[in-house]
C-alpha cells in the first residue's frame, strides 16, 4: 500500500505553517516507514493537489484550522467523507479539495477512496499574519500536541 503524509499550509502565514512543520518533526523521527512517500512542505490546493495524491492508496494531510471559539493546539482527525469545506482546503480560485478528490475519480484517476484520506487538522490561533514563527501560544502547545499527533499518525500507517 502507498501512503503519501502531506504537510499542508503556507510558512510565511504564522500558524499556518503548523502542518508544514509537524510533517517536517515526524519526518526526521519515522522517515523509513515501507511504503511511505512524505511531502513536507505542499502549499497546492484545488485541482492542483490531484497531481500530487494521484497514484496513492491512502492519503494523511496534516493542516491547519480556525473555528469559531476554538482553543490553538487542539486537533482533529476526520476522513474525507467528512469533509467541510475550510480556508486551508479550499482555493477561491479552484475547486475546493472534495470537488477535486470528485472530479479526480471521475476522470479515471487512482485517487484514494474518502476513508482512506485521513486530515488531522490543528487549531490555529493566527492564520493570516505574514511571519515566518508561530505564534506564542500554538508554540507553547506545540511539545503536547506534536507528542499526540505523532502517534496518531504511527498508528493510522500500522492500518
Amino acid at each position: 500500500m502507498r501512503t503519501l503524509l502531506l504537510g499542508m499550509g503556507n510558512p510565511f502565514l504564522s500558524d499556518d505553517a503548523v502542518g508544514i512543520r509537524l510533517v517536517a518533526d515526524f519526518s526526521r523521527r519515522h522517515c523509513n516507514i515501507a511504503g511511505l512517500d512524505i511531502m513536507e512542505e505542499c502549499t497546492a490546493g484545488g485541482l492542483s493537489l490531484l497531481d500530487i495524491i494521484g497514484g496513492y492508496d491512502r492519503l494523511l494531510v496534516v493542516d491547519s484550522i480556525k473555528t469559531r471559539d476554538g482553543i490553538p493546539g487542539t486537533w482533529f482527525r476526520f476522513t474525507a467523507d467528512r469533509l467541510r469545506e475550510t480556508i486551508h482546503l479550499t482555493n477561491i480560485h479552484d475547486a475546493n479539495f472534495a470537488t477535486a478528490l470528485s472530479l479526480g475519480r471521475l476522470l479515471g484517476m487512482k485517487i484514494p477512496p474518502d476513508r482512506a484520506i485521513h486530515v488531522i487538522a490543528v487549531e490555529v490561533l493566527d492564520d493570516l499574519t505574514f511571519s515566518e514563527t508561530m505564534t506564542d501560544t500554538l508554540e507553547k502547545a506545540y511539545p503536547a500536541f506534536s507528542e499526540e499527533i505523532f502517534l496518531e499518525l504511527r498508528a493510522l500507517l500500522i492500518q
